[in-house]
């Protein structure tokens, strides 16, 4: 039973905070809406792991006991069953599993959003070559998909809504529930990109079909480990599209007659896995499960709040700085269109503050933030300062 710490265990104890992060010893990480910096545990029992590996077999006696124990840690993030879970990543695969499993009809329509994050987009589009319809949806402002936009979107030839839970650029944050009442509503599909959100705030999973996410963004995990959720009463409408030796029932490993799969969430891991990563994934959701993620979305809001006060006290703004709290996420998201970004980024890196930048579809540039429960209002402070002068 590996040790819990609450968040005011974390961040009152500068000791505790460093040792757990090891990035705080040296840089403001504030990157979490890109790639993680990995806590100390997720380190340690990766490295664990690939020693065992060195000494023994990988897939060692207790292998399928570790594979249960994950399926079940990453369930418990989204209220979903062992079962459902496959462990898969990166998130483009999982969203490639649903465009590429589900019997497509020439004239079904496909709702999807042309400026989320590209692997969000390219396996909707691409259906076109079946003659699938993506519908765009046209928000307003960048990233403000809300459910009176896709509900207009929804025709009687609708077969699947494909968004994601918030959107990478501005911080944007879907009303999943209300996405799902939508599709259960009109009895069409509902595919989610999570990895934006899980780990940073609560996510119902209970109204999804499918949902992907790696775990190297707020979940704190190893690139390339991840999930793949499909609710147990659709597996009948998605086909797993990559076949291999554990997911197709294959008697001492010799290859059978016919394609029968295997159940539970295997049915969708065609092969091998990335053991080593999953058990730091493991290690990162115990974490942040120990933490909560709760009390984590909480402290993200609040830390939200703290910048968007100094921004608008310097003359500057947040984007969807008006939002309602339930579309509010963990992204400090600066437009910086028509000031001196390059000063800002410059200042930044002298505080050796790690952050991104990133631009809408019109180049106009953004300054993103991504602090995690982690970071302390004084790091805050230093990168907001640095910014805005």
């Amino acid at each position: 039973m590996h040790q819990v710490w609450s968040l005011d265990d974390i961040v009152r104890n500068e000791t505790l905070r460093r040792d757990l992060f090891p990035i705080c010893r040296e840089r403001i990480f504030m990157a979490h809406a890109g790639v993680t910096a990995l806590p100390q545990p997720v380190v340690d029992t990766m490295h664990a792991e690939a020693v065992a590996g060195s000494l023994g077999p990988q897939e060692d006696a207790d292998y399928m006991r570790k594979t249960a124990h994950a399926r079940q840690i990453c369930a418990n993030l989204i209220g979903a069953k062992a079962g459902e879970i496959s462990l898969l990543g990166p998130t483009a695969l999982g969203l490639s599993l649903v465009a590429r499993g589900i019997d497509w009809k020439a004239g079904d329509e496909v709702i999807y959003y042309a400026d989320d994050y590209p692997a969000n987009v390219y396996p909707w589009i691409d259906l076109r070559r079946q003659g699938v319809v993506p519908v765009p949806l046209k928000p307003e402002a960048t990233g403000k998909i809300t459910p009176e936009l896709v509900a207009a979107a929804i025709t009687p030839r609708t077969r699947l809504a494909a968004v994601s839970s918030c959107n990478y650029l501005t911080g944007y944050r879907l009303d999943v529930p209300a996405i799902s009442e939508l599709a259960t509503k009109h009895n069409i599909l509902f595919s989610l990109d999570g990895i934006q959100s899980l780990g940073a705030t609560e996510v119902d999973g209970s109204g999804v079909d499918f949902i992907s996410a790696d775990s190297h963004k707020w979940m704190l995990g190893p690139v390339g480990a991840g999930f793949f959720y499909v609710k147990e009463d659709r597996k009948n409408d998605l086909y797993p599209a990559l076949l291999g030796a554990w997911n197709v029932r294959s008697p001492s490993f010799i290859a059978a007659d016919e394609v029968q799969f295997e159940e539970g969430g295997r049915r969708y891991e065609p092969g091998t896995l990335y053991l080593n990563g999953i058990q730091g994934m493991v290690r990162a959701l115990e974490l942040i499960q120990g933490v909560t993620v709760k009390a984590i979305h909480e402290r993200l809001l609040m830390l939200r709040a703290t910048a968007l006060e100094h921004l608008t006290k310097h003359g500057f703004t947040l984007a969807h700085a008006d939002a309602p709290a339930k579309a509010q996420s963990g992204i400090i998201s600066i437009p910086m269109a028509g000031r001196d970004i390059k000063l800002s980024t410059q200042r930044l890196d002298a505080e050796k503050v790690i952050y991104s930048v990133r631009f809408a579809r019109d180049k106009s540039p953004f300054l993103r933030l991504a602090p995690h429960f982690y970071t302390t209002e004084a790091e805050l402070q230093t990168a907001l300062t640095a910014i805005t002068g």
